[in-house]
Parts: structure tokens; C-alpha cells; sequence
């Protein structure tokens, strides 16, 4: 579930954004006129992956709101100003684009976005599995230092040697010698 948050003092502007978010696959949409009001739900709201803020509002005029979902929240914004602004790219979350918004720059910046987003899981992952890889190649030496003795630079050193000789990862080499010494 794609869930996104617009704030519009416009209600015919709100509309036509909905529709937008609603072909690009946002499913749940908050539809807000205020940024006292933006701010509040934010600090409650949770899986909030997008917000369209359609300057200017009725109690300020966005950019400073746009600017604080995208660096306190860490949620991608979108910020639509007056005609006479150019469109440039996003800077530290924030898509700046003119009004009115044609349905092909709109897409364009969710793809994006998406693209964005997917590379950030990706790189993500990446830093799980590495951290995951390196708890286990440190339990593995633990085990090595107490009962064989090595001490902490020998158990790396055992570690890698095995892994090359045996043309196995590290990884699985200290698997391995966890499942020798009967640990978990």
C-alpha cells in the first residue's frame, strides 16, 4: 500500500493531484489544506512515502514545510509552485515543478522517485547482508580464540586462508566452523 499526502489549499489543484498519485499507484492519499495541519499528521502518520505540497498555503507558503518532510521525515516531496517557475531537478528529496503540471513531468518525477526509492532498498539490503556477514565471520573468530586459542589477528587469518583453500566465501567458512564447534 502506497500511501501519500497532499497539501493543497486548492481544492480543484488537491483534485487533480489525487488523480495523478492515484495512476501512479498511491492507493491511501490524506488530503490537507495547512501546514500546522501537515505538520501534525506527520508527527502521528507512518508509512507516508510521498507529499505534494501545492504552494502557496493558507498559513504559509510551503517551501519551508516541503523542506522539513523531506530532511526531518526523510520522505520524498514534491513542490508545486507558480508558473514562473522552472522545473530542476530533486535536491535533497524535494521535486520542484511549475505550474500547471502536465500528467508527463508528473510521471516522469515518480519514476524518479521510484527508481530512487528501489536503489536506496537495494543499497540497504547490500549493508544488511554485509553487516549479517561480518557478525557471523566475528563469531566464528570468537570461537577459534577460545578454543583453539588464536588469537584475534590468527582467527582472521585461519578464517581467510580456509576460505581460499577450501574456494569457499568467508562467509560460509566461518558457517562452517560455527557448525564444527556445535554453535548456532
Amino acid at each position: 500500500m502506497k500511501k501519500a499526502l497532499i497539501v493543497s489549499s486548492s481544492e480543484n489543484s488537491a483534485s487533480e493531484i489525487n488523480l495523478l498519485l492515484r495512476s501512479a499507484g498511491f492507493d491511501k492519499i490524506s488530503i490537507i489544506s495547512s501546514g500546522n495541519e501537515a505538520r501534525r499528521i506527520l508527527r502521528t502518520a507512518s508509512e507516508i512515502s510521498l507529499a505534494v505540497v501545492d504552494t502557496p498555503l493558507s498559513d504559509e507558503f510551503g517551501q519551508e514545510l516541503a523542506a522539513m518532510i523531506a530532511e526531518e521525515h526523510q520522505i520524498n516531496a514534491i513542490l508545486i509552485c507558480g508558473g514562473d517557475t522552472s522545473e530542476f531537478p530533486h535536491e535533497n528529496g524535494i521535486y520542484i515543478i511549475s505550474r500547471p503540471v502536465s500528467r508527463e513531468l508528473f510521471s516522469e518525477i515518480m519514476d524518479i522517485i521510484s527508481f530512487s526509492d528501489e536503489e536506496l532498498k537495494r543499497e540497504s539490503s547490500d549493508i544488511l547482508q554485509k553487516t549479517e556477514e561480518i557478525r557471523i565471520i566475528n563469531r566464528a573468530k570468537a570461537a577459534l580464540m577460545k578454543y583453539l586459542k588464536f588469537t584475534e589477528p590468527q582467527a582472521h587469518q585461519y578464517i581467510a586462508k580456509q576460505a581460499m583453500n577450501s574456494r569457499r566465501s568467508r562467509r560460509e567458512t566461518a558457517l562452517k566452523i560455527l557448525s564444527d564447534y556445535g554453535i548456532n
